[in-house]
């Protein structure tokens, strides 16, 4: 009779299933932090270039107005108003902004003589009030309803060239 006898003391040779499942849970909860991480750098940098290209805009309309003896007219949005080609990048004005929307200027409308800003109709995200509220505490009084950055409709949030 030819009977195997298993050796409790034998080396065994792999994984058990629970071994690999503990495993596999802990690379995805790594997994999930080090997205949630990536998110967040990203959404900082697009707030970031946004708040730059803006000012880079709001200052170059100036400049267009110290040449020209008039602001930028106010153009359709995301259409680059006709001679400010000159002052800023047409992809950059025509690409959307880096957080949704796309840029618009707008002259003697909404109370202000010039203002460049994003209005949110339909291209790329849409951002709420508390987003773009973020936005204006890093570049200005923190309220949308005052100061150089303001909310002057439902979808349009706008840096201030001139009142």
């Amino acid at each position: 009779m030819n009977t195997q006898h298993y050796n409790s003391n034998a080396t065994r040779n792999g994984f058990t299933l629970m071994e690999v499942l503990i495993v596999v849970l802990i690379l995805g909860v790594l997994a999930a932090m080090i997205i949630a991480q990536f998110a967040s750098a990203t959404d900082d940098a697009q707030r970031t270039a946004f708040i730059a290209n803006g000012r880079i805009f709001r200052e170059q309309a100036k400049h267009f107005q110290l040449d020209n003896g008039v602001y930028p007219e106010d153009a359709s949005s995301g259409t680059l108003p006709d001679g400010f080609g000159y002052y800023v990048q047409q992809n950059k004005w025509e690409g959307g902004t880096p957080i949704g929307g796309v840029w618009d200027a707008e002259r003697d409308s909404f109370g202000l003589r010039s203002s460049i800003g994003v209005h949110f109709n339909g291209f790329g995200k849409t951002r709420d009030d508390a987003y773009m509220q973020q936005i204006d505490a890093a570049m200005d009084d923190g309220d949308l309803a005052t100061g150089g950055f303001r909310k002057i409709a439902d979808d349009r949030y706008y840096m201030v060239v001139v009142e």
